[in-house]
């Protein structure tokens, strides 16, 4: 049955088909979010399959999270403190969200990446690589005077890291305010990915406002408790150890803690959880099944960017309809073919080196086709 509030929005749509829904929310007198859950309903029941400006041939992703350069110094020999050391400095293009983005656009989704930059030589660099990889920078935000976002390390002659300088102020320019503007563009996604290199209040806002599949990366433990509280608002997660014993409150010691931390991350409302065990593969679950899947035989060559890839590969498989099982597998395929690149995101990476590979694999008990 249609609610009289349905119906009245139901009327506006079919006189402008393009109206947004801050527009529909302002002529109602309710909140964005209300008219979202209103249309959403009206989804369900068959009565609307979408406003005119949703309306496209082919789905898209939205990525909400960093991008920064990374600039990383080398020495030949053993280091030495407070002394100037002979090496090599190599800079490059980074950022979680912006790897999980180009990742996915080498799959073949359409991504739209969200992210702040400034308006220096390091944001040029930045948005001509994201646009070379195809991603849409168009809803992004330059901040006039603002500093690129900047990662500088400093390892040993080893490539162990000793330390590490971040500069990650612009991300409080990705205010609330400013992602209320882009709703309508995220709510109509296939899915939004988001990494906790947001505000806190940001990634509060797009939890408990955006109502399409929110996929979301923890980065690292002291980000994570962004999302401590949240959890129920998203549709899939992809914590480490580290990250979800701090999310579900288990220490996770064997098998069984193993499970049990899951179960816990699930009862929030959450509907997956790809728990990433490193060298040990990644342990699956959802509402009715969980398992563990071992890694993709591989020739590792650099590791940094691996969990980015794998969580571009899960969200692939879940726009193309996979189950819980086929998407970690999608995923740990993608892993491979990365962690043999000494590159963050592998150039090889695309649908059909994902695919071969996971022919090839004897972890999988089907075959993938390009049709999928």
């Amino acid at each position: 049955m249609i609610t009289q509030r349905e119906r009245q929005i139901l009327h506006w749509i079919e006189n402008n088909p393009l109206i947004s829904q801050q527009e529909l929310a302002e002529k109602a007198g309710i909140t964005r979010s209300s008219v979202a859950v209103h249309i959403s309903n009206l989804m369900k029941k068959g009565l609307i399959r979408g406003k005119g400006y949703i309306l496209q041939r082919d789905p898209y992703a939205v990525v909400v999270g960093g991008a920064n350069i990374d600039i990383g110094g080398k020495p030949f020999r053993a280091l030495i403190p407070k002394d100037s050391n002979p090496g090599r400095v190599t800079l490059s293009s980074g950022g979680v969200g912006r790897n999980i983005a180009v990742n996915l656009a080498q799959l073949g989704v359409g991504v739209k990446f969200i992210t702040a930059l400034g308006d220096d030589a390091y944001a040029a660099q930045l948005a001509d690589g994201c646009r070379k990889a195809g991603l849409d920078l168009s809803e992004s935000l330059t901040v006039p005077g603002g500093a690129t976002s900047t990662y500088l390390y400093l390892t040993d002659d080893a490539g162990d890291m000793e330390l590490a300088v971040n500069d990650m102020e612009i991300y409080e320019k990705l205010t609330p305010e400013y992602l209320k503007t882009k709703a309508d563009l995220i709510e109509n996604a296939a899915l939004c990915i988001l990494d906790t290199n947001l505000t806190a209040e940001t990634v509060r806002y797009l939890a408990e406002n955006i109502h399409c599949p929110l996929f979301c990366d923890p980065v690292s433990v002291a980000k994570a408790g962004k999302i401590s509280g949240l959890l129920g608002h998203l549709h899939t997660l992809k914590p480490n150890l580290l990250e979800a014993e701090l999310l579900s409150g288990v220490k996770i010691k064997d098998d069984r803690s193993l499970e049990q931390a899951a179960e816990i991350l699930l009862e929030t409302g959450l509907e997956r959880v790809f728990l990433s065990l490193g060298t040990r593969g990644v342990y699956c679950a959802d509402h009715s099944e969980s398992f563990r899947l071992p890694c993709f035989p591989s020739s590792a060559v650099n590791a940094t960017g691996v969990g980015d890839s794998f969580l571009a590969a899960v969200a692939w498989g879940w726009i193309q309809g996979l189950s819980l099982r086929e998407c970690a597998e999608a995923g740990l395929a993608a892993a491979s073919v990365c962690i043999e690149s000494p590159q963050t995101v592998s150039p090889k990476l695309n649908r059909e080196s994902l695919l071969n590979r996971l022919n090839a694999s004897k972890n999988t008990g089907c075959k993938y086709h390009s049709e999928l």
